[in-house]
């Protein structure tokens, strides 16, 4: 995994809905259903947002939401394909662990896709997120939709108490 060069890291403000919208337009294997890549570019508005950028453009986001001021969800997470397997979400999610930290911070969560449906780009994201720390905590059968199992995964974050 070569690092990317000059990568800027910023939040929870930044980039914007036409950012966000490339970005998942990048990848369709994950983010195909038009109406939903729509919800998560138009969420970046609404809820805290981080985003790497390399040379002054975005090509990463994370976009969280707070349950409690000490458990925190990645809402969602994107590296723009071209960007994919260069250490981005890694440091980017590093970024995002010190912030959650410093405001008190001591859980985050994801959900995505589980194991149960075949899918190589979902295993990609379980096999991410378990590489960064994070344990599987329950699957539930039918939560985004009948037939689609997601897994709700959880990491505590380091340095909490």
């Amino acid at each position: 995994m070569k690092a990317p060069t000059l990568l800027e890291l910023a939040g929870p403000r930044g980039g914007t809905v036409a950012d966000a919208q490339r970005i998942l337009r990048s990848l369709p294997r994950w983010f195909g259903v038009d109406s939903a890549l729509l919800r998560y570019a138009q969420d970046t508005q609404r809820f805290p947002t981080f985003w790497a950028a390399e040379r002054g453009c975005a090509i990463a986001f994370m976009t969280l939401r707070e349950h409690f001021p000490a458990s925190w969800e990645v809402h969602c997470m994107a590296v723009q394909a071209d960007a994919r397997a260069k250490g981005v979400g890694r440091q980017l999610h590093r970024h995002v662990e010190h912030w959650l930290l410093a405001h008190g911070a001591r859980h985050l969560q994801v959900k995505t896709v589980a194991a149960g449906y075949p899918s190589p780009e979902y295993a990609e994201t379980r096999s991410f997120y378990k590489a960064l720390g994070y344990d599987e905590l329950e699957v539930f059968s039918d939560l985004w939709r009948p037939g689609l199992p997601v897994l709700q995964l959880i990491k505590a974050l380091h340095g909490a108490a």
